[in-house]
């Protein structure tokens, strides 16, 4: 696959290892020209089974990076009932740091080691806390320095999580959508690639995740699949695998994606609901769900573009169905999930409710973290204003060199 980048919007393409375009939206990788059926799918461990779709040898998805990926696509009919339809549970908190995030992390470090993220000999990434460790652990297991920006409002709890990888950890004072545009313009000139969210490489990685559904229905596909949304990034990633294996003819048609947000913080779907072309910052509130609870996506608008050119659509859960749904997925099946992964089968159960979903079809709730993490104890972490990153991350590279 081609190193390339474009813009899924106006189109430009460019070599350079940047992260957006110049028209303002996010980049990812040229598709290549290269066929791809499922006879092509590796024997092995983790995301090398698709060396045919991602820009790096399999040889370099070794150490920790043969644990990501492959998770378990759980048939759960203890759930049809509470949600109205067939479920099967994507369980990515199987992964190695209990999050699908640790996908876009293993095939970024892979990456970064075989010089496809440019003259860079660091990893960085801005997070609320579970790209923060997963960037951190995939950095650690490879012996590739980390910075980690998180905002100064993060709960203390998870800077222990964190920390226990030792990479270079900042809370950072101001506007987390600055703080996001600000890692990538500084990261070049300071050798350190950010690794942040919609990443055209962290989204060659997480774009696994709707392949390996795929897969696993192949020569069909589910009639939905339901992904909580953030920034967008794994939504654009799942969108860019099913153009990719449509393409390839490796799938006959497109499922629809529907993407889920928390009513408290749900830029996307209210630009959907308002028949938006564009994703515009909202004045988030407080919600069970912290972990998307992004006012300011910056992969937004690519996500809304994603549910509609697939035919689903996006949604806000309230924190009561939330709970609900958190709630079911333990007692009726036994799994574990982080409260915004819950909003998956919250959502289900809407669609079904609104006629949208029946109970034949064959839905995939994609559970994107674990609900098993625990604090790895505390940590003494400096909070810096957005404005001293520039002299910080010198100190940092320094500290590494």
């Amino acid at each position: 696959m081609s190193l390339e980048r474009v813009c899924y919007d106006c189109g430009r393409r460019t070599d350079a290892p940047v992260a957006r375009c110049d028209c303002g939206e996010p980049l990812w990788l040229a598709t290549g020209d290269d066929s791809f059926d499922w006879d092509d799918v590796a024997d092995g461990p983790g995301l090398g089974r698709y060396g045919a779709l991602l820009p790096v040898d399999a040889e370099a998805l070794d150490g920790l990076a043969t644990a990501a990926g492959d998770t378990p696509l759980v048939r759960a009919p203890e759930l049809d009932e509470f949600a109205g339809a067939r479920v099967h549970v994507k369980a990515e908190g199987q992964q190695p740091t209990g999050s699908f995030k640790d996908r876009g992390s293993a095939l970024g470090l892979a990456a970064v080691g075989e010089g496809a993220a440019g003259d860079v000999g660091a990893v960085g990434t801005v997070s609320h806390g579970n790209m923060a460790m997963s960037t951190a652990a995939f950095a650690a297991a490879a012996g590739v320095p980390c910075t980690v920006l998180v905002p100064a409002d993060i709960p203390a709890e998870r800077l222990g999580i964190i920390a226990q990888y030792d990479p270079t950890l900042l809370r950072v004072d101001g506007d987390y959508g600055r703080l996001y545009e600000r890692s990538l313009d500084l990261g070049p000139d300071r050798g350190v690639a950010f690794l942040n969210s919609d990443a055209p490489l962290r989204v060659e990685g997480q774009k696994t995740t709707a392949v390996e559904v795929c897969e696993a229905f192949a020569p069909d596909v589910p009639d939905a699949a339901v992904v909580p949304v953030s920034s967008g990034g794994h939504a654009s990633g799942a969108w860019k695998a099913l153009r990719e294996l449509r393409a390839a003819g490796a799938i006959d048609e497109v499922p629809p994606l529907y993407l889920v947000q928390a009513a408290a913080c749900a830029p996307i779907a209210e630009a959907f609901a308002d028949g938006r072309d564009e994703v515009t910052p909202v004045d988030g509130g407080d919600t069970v769900a912290y972990s998307i609870a992004n006012a300011d996506p910056p992969s937004g608008t690519r996500a809304l573009r994603a549910a509609r050119d697939t035919g689903g659509a996006v949604l806000a859960v309230d924190d009561d169905a939330i709970h609900d749904a958190q709630r079911a997925l333990a007692t009726a099946a036994g799994l574990s999930v982080e409260s915004s992964s819950a909003t998956a089968l919250a959502a289900v159960r809407r669609l079904a409710e609104d006629g949208d979903l029946t109970a034949s079809d064959d839905v995939v709730a994609v559970a994107t973290g674990t609900g098993l993490k625990a604090t790895a104890g505390s940590a003494s972490v400096p909070t810096v204003g957005i404005d001293e990153l520039d002299e910080r991350l010198t100190d940092a590279g320094e500290r590494t060199a």
